[in-house]
């Protein structure tokens, strides 16, 4: 008679991971979290190692926890991996204060974050599927001759061309 297990948050072809108790601002952290939105797992991992930033090597680990999450407790494929969300979040502030004139005192907030990546299994084959769909033209719309417009009158820029041609 154990704990009854919680209910699963996400979705079967989804993995998550989150990175606790960092070091930096929320704001700075969201700068380097913006670049791997909606990333492929691959290019977010390129971004982030060449990335010049300082905490961009713990939202690495970071992300490359949540691909080992995915590969070993959800059995999906790290090639189809995109990065579907990187939420980034306040954590603790610790105060300081730092010595000012006249026996005063400045304070000093150190901020702390933290951050959740989600990561996503999506098939390519999908994907390509759906935009033939989409730039093919449907059966039923072949059949029909009729345009739809705007209800405007198309300009007659040909007529002022001939217009020069006369007078030349």
């Amino acid at each position: 008679m154990g704990k009854v297990s919680r209910a699963r948050v996400l979705a079967g072809h989804q993995a998550m991971a989150v990175a606790r108790n960092i070091r930096v601002s929320p704001r700075k952290l969201n700068l380097v979290a913006q670049q791997i939105r909606g990333q492929k797992v691959e290019r977010a991992l390129n971004v982030l190692t060449f990335s010049q930033k300082r905490i961009a090597g713990v939202v690495k680990k970071a992300l490359q926890s949540a691909i080992a999450n995915a590969e070993n407790n959800h059995d999906l494929d790290v090639d189809d991996l995109v990065v579907a969300e990187a939420s980034v979040g306040k954590n603790l502030v610790m105060k300081r204060f730092h010595a000012r004139a006249r026996g005063n005192a400045g304070g000093i907030e150190k901020f702390f974050s933290q951050i959740t990546i989600v990561v996503e299994e999506k098939r390519e084959e999908a994907s390509e599927k759906e935009e033939t769909k989409a730039a093919a033209p449907s059966k039923s719309a072949k059949g029909k001759a009729t345009k739809k417009t705007s209800g405007k009158a198309p300009a007659k820029k040909p007529a002022a061309k001939k217009a020069k041609k006369e007078t030349a």
